[in-house]
């Protein structure tokens, strides 16, 4: 079964699951570099050969540098990595500098994808940072500019002033379906696309969460664990969880796939979604199997009407958290 890919913009291709690496950052086990690297190339070789990862990941961005110097030039792959600064001022030194740090730690002379995440909106000095990476873009240093975590609101203020912007990377899944109301109708007006993370509540969405007592918090042992019990706390509770993981268990059994692989085909059939991060732990598990089974899932009508019939239930996590994003401001 072939990866499936999107032309996210001009001469940029990816798979339509990217390797997350938010898991080398700590808080989810102990990376070995050596074991890593090996894991990369097991992904390479079945085609998911797509990695989203960030300045703030730890070793993620060393990581793609020692993987390139050993797999060579001859097997292409695609690293999408972040710029997160502090709020402050944002001269072009400054950003060029972190820019360059991230490409003399990848090993490469332009970042396929830099996607840009901002902490204080009140701090205006976002729209000198892109000012600044347009300037490396048109030096070849950056090839496309997204963004991380921008709600719709400050997107439109980007667009207007000019900046070409080609992806958001927010939140998206079942649970969370924040980015349908504001940002996906403006996304499809404006030719952006959504990368989506968090799809599977960071492992929540599997059987081995279904018919099982609300965990204790010292039971969840990764950070991301712990990041999307909050948002199953906010959204409705751990029985109406349960719930919805019982109605998505029978879909996937009629389609004789996992609960992880119909949570993740369920966002990648949104019109603005180019994609879907799924965390890779190198060198302690790997779903890659699992994940290729994606591709053959045809969710139909009765599917989502079932999964609506859930959702309908829940908080509106938008008047709660507030637009895509709202969690980190």
């Amino acid at each position: 079964m072939p990866i499936e890919k999107t032309v996210l913009a001009e001469d940029l291709e990816i798979c339509k699951i990217l390797n997350g690496m938010w898991q080398v950052a700590g808080g989810h086990g102990h990376i070995d570099s050596k074991s890593a690297i090996e894991d990369m190339e097991k992904y390479q070789d079945a085609g998911f050969t797509t990695w989203d990862l960030a300045d703030i990941y730890g070793p993620a961005e060393s990581l793609i540098g020692k993987f390139r110097r050993k797999i060579g030039a001859v097997k292409k792959f695609q690293a999408l990595t972040k710029f997160v600064p502090n709020p402050g001022p944002m001269s072009k030194s400054i950003v060029t500098y972190h820019i360059e740090q991230s490409l003399q730690k990848m090993d490469t002379e332009c970042i396929d994808l830099l996607q840009f995440h901002w902490w204080d909106y009140n701090d205006q000095n976002y729209l000198d940072a892109l000012n600044n990476l347009s300037k490396l873009q048109n030096e070849n240093k950056i090839k496309h500019i997204g963004l991380t975590n921008f709600d719709t609101e400050r997107v439109k203020i980007i667009k207007e002033q000019g900046y070409e912007i080609v992806s958001n990377q927010v939140q998206y899944s079942i649970l969370d379906q924040r980015p349908d109301k504001l940002m996906a109708p403006f996304f499809a007006k404006h030719g952006m696309k959504i990368i989506s993370y968090g799809t599977l509540l960071g492992g929540f969405f599997s059987e081995k969460y279904l018919g099982v007592d609300e965990p204790h918090r010292g039971n969840l042992t990764t950070s991301s664990l712990q990041k999307y019990k909050n948002m199953i706390d906010v959204w409705g509770g751990w029985q109406l969880f349960q719930e919805l993981l019982s109605v998505l268990n029978d879909i996937a059994k009629k389609h004789d796939c996992s609960i992880a692989n119909v949570s993740t085909r369920f966002v990648l059939d949104r019109p603005q979604v180019a994609g879907v991060i799924i965390g890779a732990r190198l060198g302690i598990a790997e779903h890659r199997d699992d994940n290729v089974r994606v591709f053959d899932v045809k969710l139909d009508s009765q599917d989502i009407s079932s999964i609506d019939n859930v959702i309908e239930k829940s908080n509106d996590l938008v008047d709660v958290i507030g637009d895509c994003g709202g969690e980190y401001r």
